[in-house]
């Protein structure tokens, strides 16, 4: 079994910064694609970053230059740096992880955290 745990949400005023964490543990070989994506009410979930386990990174459009994804190999840990927040960056932020199962022969999973709530208000 493998989870992903999120942290680091919360409330923050406009032009704020936050930095998320989201930690990857149980039953795993390795881990390919990291990223994250967000929910904001009553709008469909979008990718807001990627990163390859080379540490490749692509953003949304929406977020360039304003967001930053990392990762942690050792640690099984995807991290997303925001900064300059704006109000439409207000949503549930999910991470997500292709996991190497310790399969014969080994198989990959998607697997989801739970979400953590950013806010950007004043």
């Amino acid at each position: 079994q493998v989870q992903l745990v999120e942290s680091g949400g919360g409330l923050v005023q406009p032009g704020g910064s936050l930095r998320l964490s989201c930690a990857a543990s149980g039953s795993i070989v390795s881990i390919n694609d990291m990223g994250w994506s967000r929910q904001a009410p009553g709008k469909q979930r979008e990718l807001v970053a990627g990163i390859t386990s080379g540490g490749s990174a692509h953003y949304a459009d929406s977020v360039k230059g304003r967001f930053t994804i990392s990762r942690d190999n050792a640690r099984n840990t995807v991290y997303l740096q925001m900064a300059s927040l704006k109000p439409e960056d207000t949503a549930d932020y999910y991470c997500n992880a292709e996991v190497v199962l310790p399969t014969s022969p080994p198989q990959t999973y998607y697997y989801w955290g739970q979400g953590t709530q950013v806010t950007v208000s004043s």
